[in-house]
């Protein structure tokens, strides 16, 4: 942490002397390193929109020439695919696009070079850029699974307003925290700033092998953890197998999607530890449960909102009260949430202060759940996907133009994970056959389907809408 601030302004400068300044979007597609932290380009007045390494060129092209990137910096190959390349080869078709920047073995001489441009040979020291905290800083993309894909506009300020509020449930000690989620997701991003805040240090590891992540635990005197359920239910066999101690480990938050009551209850055996939920989405978020809570609290409740955030229940049948039969749909407002959204395709942006007072539909349904807090009954749009959703109407969108598909309708599967096509074909259409399909179109991998079934007709209501759970229940009788 000592060489950070170094770093940092190296890496400032590097970016004055491309030419980056207030408004200058600077989009970023990194591993979990170090130097994904160091950019600085908050320093400059930058925007960053940052997009995960599992993201491909179809869905990337798409988000940079939204953004309109002015420098994009990114890594040669990683996990077996050429980053750099597939930017190179979609360069011509971004106006906006001024410099790549690659971090790696291979840079070619189109390329800049990160660790010399950025690490080794920073030009002098620009003159400080005066920060706007209310002016938009981070460009975080959602998977849309609604509709069209968005991003989310954040501000140093809502940033800050989500950290403090988690900060407001601490004694104040500096911790050493661990998340698996990547830097360039808004979870990764949060779990590293609190660490800047407040002190204490972010433990980075750039690819989740359970086995290893257990040992850096224990050798690090690791005290919070951060973790979707899937994730968490490895790292416990592994704990649990190799016989691991974690004796400073006080926090463990489960996060992304709710947790089963087996996984709370394999948590307090392997760890002496109950843990804790907390709901947030990339738009924001400030609910948890609390110390407070009974030990299996974490399976049946997202939590109470937190300082600075406020929740309303609207049941979906307007002149009905909130049940279980009627839920509400989950209204969040305060300064956690993001200023606007944006769409990817239409660049239609939303600011939320401008529409219905400020409140924002999570799409998520929920009923009280008697202690203060909220309990999640299901999605109001069917969303499908683990810890990262998937952009459903984007996949049927794409699928719809096959071919042999004559209609389509994704449906989750493996407890709603993974997604299932469901497909009215012209002739037989194989899950090889779409998963390559989607191959060539270069949408990214975990978006494909795991599982194609063929019907005569979708069943549809009389709004002509697709009856998803319908599906659903076939698929699962």
């Amino acid at each position: 942490m000592k060489k950070f601030p170094v770093r940092s302004s190296r890496c400032g400068s590097a970016l004055a002397e491309l030419g980056i300044g207030a408004g200058d979007v600077v989009s970023v597609q990194l591993p979990n390193w170090w130097q994904a932290l160091a950019l600085a380009c908050w320093r400059r007045g930058a925007v960053l929109a940052s997009v995960m390494t599992t993201i491909r060129g179809r869905e990337l092209e798409r988000m940079l020439a939204r953004v309109e990137a002015s420098v994009f910096i990114t890594t040669d190959r990683w996990d077996g695919y050429e980053l750099a390349s597939t930017v190179a080869e979609m360069a011509p078709r971004l106006p906006a696009l001024r410099h790549r920047v690659v971090l790696g073995d291979v840079v070619k001489d189109d390329e800049i070079d990160f660790v010399q441009f950025f690490q080794e040979q920073p030009p002098p020291a620009p003159a400080p850029h005066a920060t706007d905290p209310d002016a938009v800083a981070v460009v975080l993309f959602t998977s849309g699974t609604t509709g069209e894909p968005k991003a989310a506009l954040r501000t140093l300020n809502t940033l800050y307003a989500q950290i403090s509020a988690k900060l407001a449930r601490r004694d104040g000690t500096p911790s050493r925290r661990y998340t698996p989620q990547s830097l360039m997701h808004a979870v990764g991003l949060l779990c590293a700033s609190v660490s800047l805040v407040a002190g204490g240090a972010t433990l980075l590891v750039d690819r989740w092998q359970a086995h290893r992540v257990a040992q850096l635990l224990a050798e690090t005197g690791l005290e919070e953890l951060m973790l979707v359920p899937s994730l968490l239910s490895e790292l416990l066999a592994m704990v649990r197998e190799e016989g691991i101690r974690l004796p400073r480990l006080r926090e463990v938050t489960v996060a992304g999607t709710v947790a089963s009551l087996e996984l709370v209850t394999e948590t307090v055996d392997v760890l002496g530890l109950a843990p804790r939920a907390q709901w947030g989405m990339t738009e924001g978020g400030n609910i948890h449960t609390g110390p407070e809570d009974p030990p299996d609290w974490a399976a049946r409740s997202i939590g109470r909102a937190g300082v600075g955030t406020e929740v309303e229940l609207r049941a979906v049948v307007a002149d009905g009260p909130v049940s279980e039969e009627n839920p509400g749909r989950l209204m969040i407002r305060g300064g956690s949430v993001c200023l606007a959204t944006m769409g990817r395709d239409t660049g239609m942006v939303r600011v939320l202060a401008e529409h219905d007072e400020g409140w924002y539909d999570t799409g998520d349904l929920a009923v009280v759940d008697g202690r203060g807090g909220y309990r999640l009954i299901g999605r109001a749009s069917d969303r499908v996907g683990g810890a990262l959703m998937i952009p459903v109407a984007d996949v049927e969108n794409a699928l719809r133009a096959h071919p042999d598909l004559t209609d389509v309708a994704i449906v989750g599967h493996r407890d709603n994970t993974e997604g299932c096509a469901v497909i009215v074909s012209t002739a037989p259409v194989s899950l090889r056959d779409v998963r390559s399909y989607l191959s060539d179109l270069g949408m990214t991998e975990w978006y494909w389907p795991t599982r194609v079934e063929r019907v005569d007709a979708l069943p549809r209501n009389p709004m002509g809408k697709v009856e998803k759970a319908r599906l659903r229940a076939w698929l699962a009788g």
